[in-house]
């Protein structure tokens, strides 16, 4: 390889008069770059740094280097994920990184590395390298655990200890288990302690499941900080949000530069670095500046934080200085190579084998075999594994090789004459889905539901001595104080209420009230189930039409999609295909997360209807949404036999009366409309399928219409965050849905932050984003906030160009405005929630939202999936009023969707807001309904057991078993310390519905928890004995000194009862069998117990 490169034979001196200019590298693809800088850090006698122009581009090498170059030794060294003087603290995975990689940089010895960066990170000053060095903990397999040491050095650097740790810089203590998440790692792991405080295994763990993934020899954790405290912690304060600059400063006194801890480091400039350093510098600049003016006086010197122009030069003066050979390096082609995507990459990579080209294939999934494959059958080259980049340089031109790898972009080296091909280049991901809808976790002081005793707050989890055995028992508390223990064995009644306690009117112990009124619901409830399942058998035995595309047009109209379809999506794409070629009338929710191919799937289905001759009617909430979904109609069906038309208040009347009329002809194949398709005059010829997307923007009177539109309708809904009715009918399976959970590929989730109003931040945010070319938005929740929120950015950015869109103003001007504004028309959009759903801005990476809380959290998830389309950063930031009192229920919804910050959380937001909010009932109009009264969890175990039961299906939620015993069967807090986990435990215990779910928790209590106690294994064996028991219809298992008895339920079969009787060797007793043992106690019950329900298993087969 020919790597250009001048490295001048002597140093610049640091006093140079003038600076030279530094050699700027273009923009090139990743996976080239990393090619160049392995070849480069080769031939070097020294480690090397390259800054790029952003954090994203500094990763994307990072990627290709790990992909490509395993073997060399390299450093990502990030920025804060916070404006300079922001009022929103960096992260401690942020920190916790950037310490990490000084530390590895300072102790990493003579052998050459590469560290990569940006001109922010790399702009920074950071703490001295003593306080670096210093502050690491090392673990190791076998070796002692200073338990004080440890636990001060986390109480130094910036952790918490909580009950479960899953987010960086956390801390869970359960005796000889430690859990950990270094805050600089990409994830948690596990320290197993002996008895002896020794250390016997080290895992990593999966954040969610809380499940152990890997083992682990040695492990050094980071700080979660960058202000180290002294030996005395607990008089060292921590940073504020407003002044962590001012807290460092104080604190180390005089902080070096990096370029101070680079050494003896050749420096590589990427593209653009000299005109993005005047740009950051001003923001930097316009951010002291603008805390000074808006009141913070004590902003921190900006020179004793960043480095100014001057440092800058005399820095990059004084190191050497190289520069890569760019001139050949292109991306793959971004559009399809012909109309058939799926062949374009197949045809470009045959053309270049044809050419004697070398092609690689990078990846480890099925998307780059069946590429390899493919390729390999239809040339005639030789072909191969290889195990690194020297072997392809090496190979003979023509090759077709493969190599095992994570790279993400492929590109074409035009000197070497070399094309690699990466996995996500090719069609079909591979990635597979999360199942989401899960109860929300118990935590004490949570409002909690008793099937038997209603609403009352968990106050803790204490243990009792019940007959001189230990058992665990909730501690409730109700109206006017009371309060109850429920013991363990009925923890299967406890279910979340969601609210909060100032929120909600607690029910009195000892009384009817509950009684009476949870009966009633349940009545209700069991009507609602019949309304349900009446309409989900009409749908089963209505017949509907079958659509089945004819194969050539719809094989074409699939090969128009530019983009490589999800799993999830063409899991979709084939239930909906199957669905609408059944017979039966479709009732399918496609929900995913915005960006995530629902439309696509909306598509496939237009397609699978209007080319077999039926008419699809689009509906959408809003006349931009509307005219969006038009335009990709119209586009997609181009070239084919099918019309697209468009009905909303934006379309003229004689247009209007046109569309009708060829609508009602059948001329029309797709309508894609707003609520005016529901005007008395809108006829159809033969509408077949009717597509809803954003479904929670509509309600009940709109849904009604949409029924009326024709019988046996096929419907298809779609949304990133579904109503929680729909939600709801999700779970208890009335409707059918298809989750997209999959991530579109090179896609970055929205940081989400929240602060308090400050209108220096919200200047240097908007500022920003205005110097990188970018847009951005302000939300209001209502239109009487607009002049206010209009007169304070006319005050903080007056250079910028500010637009303004809201409800009351004329459709055709709102329309104008925001097209206008995703043309590029203006800097910031002033706007209320009319933009939750509209045209995609690629260019608007910020957004502000004020008072938050007046917003759902669907509503705010969807805001802010309108910044960051483009594969840029996106920003949210959410606008608390200053000193506002917001309670606790709103702060824990908007902490919700901070936490949630992952892509395709849209979902999750959803469950959250419909435990906090409630559902309503399903079939009525009142978002109120029977949930606000009784809890969601509770709703949904008896709706779901009442269409259960109407469908003659056993119920997900199993009535338990009684099982008394004379010994214990508990938990032990010394096992797992936090009361909120224990619980937790003893309710995935108590609704477990079967035997796997037992064996899988007893896995999981020896993987997070360490090796059983007595306790916990008698627990879970009771468990099996209960679950076991209630499959036969027995409610009660009681052991006498002389005698085991079983009890059965009224509704068991007689005939049932004389079998167990005549061969299990038992006495009956009305509805009790009674076994003439001697019982013994504890395990020696349970071994009898066992042994009679496998007789009894036996019996009734």
């Amino acid at each position: 390889m020919d790597v250009s490169a001048s490295r001048p034979k002597e140093k610049r001196a640091a006093a140079s008069t003038s600076a030279p200019q530094p050699i700027e590298t273009p923009k090139l693809p990743p996976g080239f770059v990393a090619t160049r800088l392995a070849a480069l850090l080769a031939q070097s006698e020294t480690s090397l740094c390259y800054v790029a122009a952003s954090e994203g581009e500094a990763d994307r090498i990072a990627e290709a280097i790990t992909a490509l170059f395993p073997e060399i030794n390299h450093i990502v060294f990030p920025p804060w994920d916070c404006l300079p003087y922001d009022r929103v603290l960096p992260s401690r995975h942020c920190m916790g990184r950037r310490m990490d990689a000084l530390r590895l940089w300072i102790g990493g010895g003579s052998s050459r590395r590469l560290m990569l960066t940006s001109l922010e990170a790399i702009l920074q000053r950071v703490p001295p390298a003593d306080a670096i060095s210093e502050s690491v903990f090392q673990l190791e397999v076998g070796t002692s655990f200073n338990r004080d040491a440890f636990m001060d050095f986390i109480a130094r650097t910036g952790y918490t200890e909580e009950g479960v740790a899953d987010d960086p810089g956390e801390l869970a203590v359960r005796d000889c288990v430690i859990d950990i998440y270094p805050a600089g790692a990409p994830g948690p792991m596990r320290i197993v302690l002996d008895e002896n405080d020794n250390i016997l295994e080290l895992h990593g763990f999966d954040r969610l499941s809380q499940r152990t993934e890997s083992s682990l020899e040695h492990v050094s954790v980071g700080p979660a900080s960058e202000l180290i405290k002294g030996d005395d912690a607990s008089q060292d304060a921590g940073p504020s949000a407003s002044a962590i600059e001012n807290s460092l400063i104080r604190h180390y006194d005089l902080m070096p530069s990096v370029f101070d801890l680079l050494g003896d480091t050749t420096l590589i400039l990427g593209q653009g670095i000299n005109q993005r350093l005047e740009h950051y510098l001003d923001i930097i600049d316009d951010a002291q500046q603008a805390h000074i003016d808006f009141g913070a006086a004590d902003a921190a010197s900006r020179q004793s934080l960043y480095l100014d122009r001057g440092e800058w030069d005399e820095q990059t003066g004084r190191m050497g200085l190289e520069t890569l050979k760019i001139d050949d390096g292109e991306d793959l082609p971004t559009k399809p190579y012909d109309a058939d995507y799926r062949k374009s990459v197949t045809r470009f990579t045959q053309d270049a084998l044809q050419e004697n080209k070398k092609v690689l294939i990078a990846g480890n999934g099925k998307r780059a075999e069946a590429l390899y494959r493919r390729l390999e059958k239809g040339v005639d080259a030789p072909n191969g594994t290889v195990a690194q980049w020297d072997d392809v340089l090496r190979a003979t031109p023509g090759s077709l090789m493969k190599i095992a790898s994570n790279l993400q972009e492929g590109f074409v080296d035009t000197s070497e004459g070399i094309v690699v091909v990466a996995a996500p280049d090719a069609p079909m991901a591979d990635t597979n889905s999360h199942q989401l809808l899960t109860e929300p976790e118990l935590r004490i002081g949570d409002v909690v539901v008793h099937e038997d005793h209603g609403i009352g707050v968990l106050k803790d989890l204490e243990t009792i001595l019940v007959e001189n055995v230990a058992r665990d028992a909730a501690r409730l508390q109700y109206r006017d104080g009371d309060s109850i223990l429920v013991p363990m064995r009925e923890f299967d009644k406890l279910w979340r209420y969601g609210s909060e306690p100032d929120a909600v009117s607690l029910d009195r112990l000892h009384t009817e009230a509950w009684s009476k009124k949870s009966q009633k619901i349940a009545q209700d409830i069991v009507s609602t189930a019949r309304h349900l399942s009446k309409i989900a058998k009409q749908r089963q035995s209505s017949q509907a039409q079958t659509f089945i595309p004819p194969r050539t047009q719809f094989a074409a109209f699939t090969r128009r999609f530019p983009f490589a379809e999800t799993r999830d999506q063409s899991k979709a794409i084939n239930d909906v295909l199957s669905d609408l070629a059944s017979g039966k009338a479709m009732n399918r929710l496609v929900c995913g997360d915005v960006g995530f191919g629902k439309t696509e799937v909306a598509l496939r289905a237009a397609a699978a209807v209007a080319l077999s001759g039926g008419q699809v009617a689009v509906i959408a909430p809003t006349t931009v949404l509307a005219r969006q979904h038009f335009q990709t109609f119209q586009q997609r069906f181009e070239g084919t036999d099918v019309s697209v038309g468009m009905m909303s208040r934006l379309v003229k009347p004689a247009e209007s009366k046109q569309t009708k009329a060829a609508l009602a002809e059948g001329k029309i194949g797709v309508i894609v409309a707003t609520q005016a398709i529901f005007a008395k005059d809108v006829r159809f010829a033969r509408l077949g399928l009717l597509i809803v997307d954003e479904e929670h923007r509509f309600g009940l009177k709109e849904k009604s219409a949409m029924n009326k539109l024709a019988p046996s309708l096929h419907t298809l809904m779609m949304s990133a965050t579904p109503i929680p009715r729909t939600l709801q009918s999700a779970m208890v399976g009335v409707q059918e849905v298809s989750l997209l959970t999959t991530p579109p590929s090179r896609r970055r989730p929205v940081r989400t932050s929240l602060a308090a109003f400050d209108r220096a931040s919200m200047r240097t945010g908007l500022m920003r984003e205005h110097r990188r070319g970018g847009q951005s938005f302000v939300v209001v929740p209502r239109i009487e906030d607009i002049e206010g929120v209009e007169t304070i950015l006319k005050n903080i950015v007056p250079e910028l160009s500010v637009k303004v869109a809201h409800g009351r103003m004329p459709a055709a001007k709102i329309d104008e405005t925001i097209v206008g504004f995703a043309g590029g028309d203006g800097d910031v959009l002033l706007a209320t929630n009319i933009i939750e759903n509209g045209l995609d801005v690629p260019r608007a990476n910020t957004m502000f939202i004020w008072h938050p809380e007046r917003f759902g959290l669907a509503q705010l998830h969807q805001l802010r999936g309108r910044v960051g389309r483009s594969g840029a950063q996106g920003r949210a930031t959410l606008l608390l009023e200053e000193g506002a009192d917001l309670g606790d229920d709103a702060l824990s919804r908007l902490s919700t969707l901070v936490e949630s910050d992952r892509l395709g959380s849209g979902l999750a937001i959803s469950v959250r807001d419909l435990d906090l909010r409630g559902g309503g009932d399903i079939a009525g109009d009142d978002q109120a309904g029977h949930m606000r009264v009784i809890g969601v969890g509770l709703y949904q175990k008896l709706l779901a057991g009442a269409v259960a039961e109407l469908g003659k299906k056993s119920s997900p939620f199993p009535q338990q078993t009684i099982l008394q015993l004379d010994t214990a069967a508990t938990i032990p807090a010394n096992y797992v310390s936090d009361p909120a986990t224990r619980l937790n435990l003893y309710a995935k215990l108590s609704r477990a519905s079967s035997l796997l779910e037992i064996d899988d928790l007893k896995e999981e209590f020896e993987d997070r928890f360490g090796e059983l106690p007595s306790e916990v294994l008698i627990l879970l064996r009771t468990s099996r004995i209960q679950l076991s028991a209630a499959r036969l219809g027995i409610s009660k298992l009681e052991a006498g000194p002389k005698a085991l008895a079983l009890t059965f339920t009224p509704k068991t079969p007689a005939k049932v009862l004389a079998q167990l009787t005549k061969k299990a060797g038992a006495v009956r007793r009305d509805d009790r069998l009674i076994f003439q043992v001697s019982s013994g106690t504890g395990e020696k019950q349970l071994e009898q117990f066992e042994q009679i329900l496998a007789k009894a298993n036996t019996s009734t087969r």
